[in-house]
């Protein structure tokens, strides 16, 4: 049987905490992680018909599984398993990042097989995270050898949420959500509980229902604060327009603060809701009706 060994992150592309790569002969596996956001602010729409927003991104080590083989002929198959991935194959992230990369690089056909664990339109950033982190394992694999610069420009190019999971820090997140700058925020010592409802929200219906406007204060100063000041201080502003349209994730947050959580938020656009617990949870049997994750932040 062929060797297993595991493989150092590319130094040009660093890999989240807990991330790694595993290689057997022509295949290569990695898990991409998913972010929850620490407010969301959204300040104004663009001309382009975007929005600009500011956040705070905060990786959490709940993953998928993402593999690569090399295989005969040209392109690349994708095929998937777990939660069911909608659309096309060829309209996947993964193959159109294929596609976008083998304009410039000179890469052999693939297999690509995604085993879909965070859910869907949840707010979480999954798809994103797949594009960004199938991005870095060409680069590994293949020894493309793109610098950072290059590569965060290939993930901007999928989604306005990628290029933050190929640094995969905490993160200021402004613009359309593709511009960031890491920031000094560990929240090691806290205990995060995800709960996510069986509801797909739609982010560009989440965004038709939004009024852009300035937030009354400051993100990058609020998010210094005791997290004990957050519930008065950071506010998501999907949550009001979401909450109305699905008051049952208005009452999963506020189930969360009734169990004993210091902050509590929807992620992104919904649907998925978290807590933030000084202490370990064991919280499943509160939320039958939906996926339930936890663990240490």
């Amino acid at each position: 049987m062929a060797k297993v060994i595991k493989k150092s992150p590319h130094p040009l592309t660093p890999s989240p905490k807990g991330e790694g790569e595993l290689i057997h002969l022509r295949c290569m596996i990695s898990f991409p992680n998913c972010k929850i956001n620490l407010g969301l602010n959204i300040v104004e729409k663009r001309t382009d018909g975007f929005h600009n927003i500011e956040s705070v991104f905060y990786p959490v080590q709940f993953t998928d599984v993402l593999e690569i083989v090399e295989k005969e002929g040209s392109g690349a198959e994708f095929t998937s398993s777990g939660i069911p991935v909608p659309g096309g194959a060829d309209d996947n992230l993964c193959v159109r990042a294929y596609n976008l990369l083998k304009r410039n690089h000179d890469l052999p056909a693939i297999k690509i097989h995604l085993h879909k664990i965070i859910p869907i339109g949840a707010g979480l950033g999954g798809g994103s995270a797949d594009a960004a982190f199938f991005i870095k394992m060409l680069n590994d694999k293949f020894g493309l050898w793109m610098p950072w610069d290059e590569v965060h420009d290939y993930a901007r190019k999928m989604g306005s949420d990628c290029s933050f999971f190929i640094s995969n820090k905490p993160s200021y997140v402004f613009g359309r959500g593709d511009e960031f700058e890491n920031i000094d925020l560990d929240l090691s010592n806290y205990h995060l509980v995800l709960v996510s409802p069986n509801i797909h929200i739609d982010t560009a219906a989440a965004y038709s229902g939004i009024v852009p406007k300035k937030s009354s204060s400051e993100l990058t100063s609020d998010i210094f604060l005791p997290i004990e000041d957050w519930k008065s201080t950071i506010k998501n502003d999907f949550e009001e327009t979401i909450f109305a349209k699905h008051p049952e994730i208005k009452k999963i947050k506020e189930k969360l603060y009734s169990l004993g959580a210091v902050y509590s938020s929807m992620s992104g656009s919904g649907s998925s809701v978290y807590g933030i617990f000084e202490t370990k949870t064991d919280l499943k049997r509160e939320f039958p009706n939906c996926f339930v994750w936890e663990a240490k932040l």
